[in-house]
């Protein structure tokens, strides 16, 4: 699924953050690009309508290295989490190479929670992919919160493809980073291996 950019000599990906609304998709996303350094990261883009809105900005994680040669560009995304946004949703993650799912830990949103983990494989599987072929992390946010599930129960509940899972707080970063290089390395390694595999 990676672009490929011979003329800039760059290897895209696209990453998606996903999830129900207000579980901190938009406060991850604008925390990883206040912190990426200012030369290699594009604009913080904000597609919006009246009633929502797709953050998008891409950099280049020089930290990641160069795959067959090119250097590796990372497109984040942002989809709209609210329910009625399925359509939106559908076309955001056209393309996706991996996704961020970002749960909100608090124990009143289980069934947001499920809800929007539902719809992410349903939504794949209708354009002919599958987690299980793209990078997944599952995001365990508002950890800072009381009133959360213990992130093993989170996991009996929504990690059905033991994929790496990280706590994090979105407002302070913990595990933020972590959990983005995670998934970064997993696309490129699944890059790797399809051309090691043709070769």
């Amino acid at each position: 699924m990676a672009l490929i950019n011979l003329a800039a000599g760059e290897i895209n990906y696209k990453i998606v953050y996903y999830g129900c609304g207000l579980g901190g998709k938009t406060t991850s996303i604008q925390y990883v690009y206040k912190k990426v350094n200012p030369e290699v990261k594009g604009k913080l883009v904000s597609i919006a309508t009246e009633e929502e809105r797709t953050l998008y900005f891409d950099f280049l994680p020089l930290t990641l290295g160069k795959v067959q040669g090119l250097k590796t560009r990372i497109h984040l995304y942002t989809i709209p989490g609210q329910a009625q946004y399925r359509a939106s949703r559908k076309l955001v993650i056209q393309g996706v190479d991996g996704i961020i799912f970002v749960v909100d830990s608090q124990i009143s949103r289980l069934d947001d929670n499920v809800e929007s983990y539902l719809d992410m494989w349903e939504n794949l599987e209708e354009q002919g992919d599958s987690p299980l072929d793209l990078g997944l992390v599952l995001q365990y946010n508002k950890r800072d919160l009381v009133d959360i599930f213990p992130a093993s129960d989170l996991d009996e509940l929504l990690n059905q493809t033991n994929a790496p899972a990280y706590e994090t707080c979105a407002l302070t970063g913990m595990g933020i980073f972590e959990a983005l290089r995670n998934v970064c390395k997993q696309v490129i390694a699944r890059t790797e291996e399809q051309a090691a595999s043709r070769s």
